[in-house]
């Protein structure tokens, strides 16, 4: 199914994550925030981001934050993607009432709708246990935090590491784009778990190194054939970013963080992931 035997798609209910067992370059002591939040736009989440990220930016700010959101029926198109990569016309675009927004994240084009969970974290390197550079460990976690998860509900998954994400057998599962400014890492991934209306199929979010099926995301219930529940999947979420970052307790609360105001101008940001 992956081009030159690079992945191999594990039983979910088998083995441990490959890189969990990595020792942390320092202890964690602060504490994650983590945020339910709802159905999110793309101008909300933007200025909202925007607001996270000057807020955990310096020493006794505010901690480590991630939030976990359904984003609206919209397509976002990272560093890595570019209009190409969206199979849909200027008519099938409108005719879907879908809006493409360029984005200052790493990653491709990613197609939002129903049954997608985002996941933002927001937070210094130094705050993770990580060195103040270490983009690669960053990647590293969060990667197994997210496979983690989709193994927690019993699919498959594989990962490679000339392609980010986590990939199951119909298709990608979670596709990744973080940014880095000032030592602070921001944004993080999208989740498929609930079969997608919108075409999916005309939307390429995986890099050309990617084989041609897996391009395209797919969905946890396209893999195991059944419903699941974003609630469970979201729990394990948590669950899961909180053990591959090593925090002792995490604070969950219902919401947004902080209320939603316009934007500070948006500095260059550099593309990782």
């Amino acid at each position: 199914m992956m081009s030159g035997g690079s992945r191999r798609v594990a039983d979910g209910c088998s083995g441990r994550l490959s890189r969990m067992s990595r020792k942390r370059t320092t202890a964690v002591t602060r504490s994650l925030a983590v945020w339910l939040a709802g159905r999110i736009g793309q101008e909300a989440y933007a200025a909202l981001a925007e607001r996270l990220a000057w807020d955990v930016s310096e020493p006794g700010g505010r901690p480590p934050t991630l939030m976990l959101y359904e984003p609206e029926p919209s397509i976002t198109i990272g560093r890595a993607g570019s209009r190409i990569d969206v199979d849909l016309t200027d008519d099938d675009l409108r005719s879907r009432q879908l809006a493409i927004r360029f984005v200052g994240r790493g990653g491709g084009a990613i197609l939002h709708g129903p049954g997608q969970v985002g996941i933002a974290l927001f937070a210094r390197l130094e705050d993770l246990g990580l060195h103040r550079h270490d983009v690669g460990g960053y990647l590293d976690r969060l990667e197994s935090a997210l496979e983690g998860a989709v193994r927690e509900v019993r699919c498959g998954t594989a990962r490679d590491s000339k392609v980010s994400g986590i990939f199951g057998r119909t298709g990608l599962l979670a596709a990744v784009g973080v940014a880095i400014r000032r030592g602070v890492v921001w944004h993080g991934g999208f989740l498929n778990v609930e079969r997608n209306p919108l075409p999916t199929h005309r939307v390429r979010a995986a890099p050309l190194a990617a084989a041609p099926a897996m391009r395209t995301m797919s969905s946890i219930e396209a893999d195991v054939q059944r419903r699941v529940r974003l609630q469970d999947v979201r729990s394990a979420l948590v669950h899961h970013v909180v053990d591959a970052f090593g925090f002792s307790q995490p604070h969950i609360q219902s919401g947004l963080p902080v209320t939603i105001s316009p934007a500070r101008p948006p500095e260059p940001v550099s593309r990782v992931g």
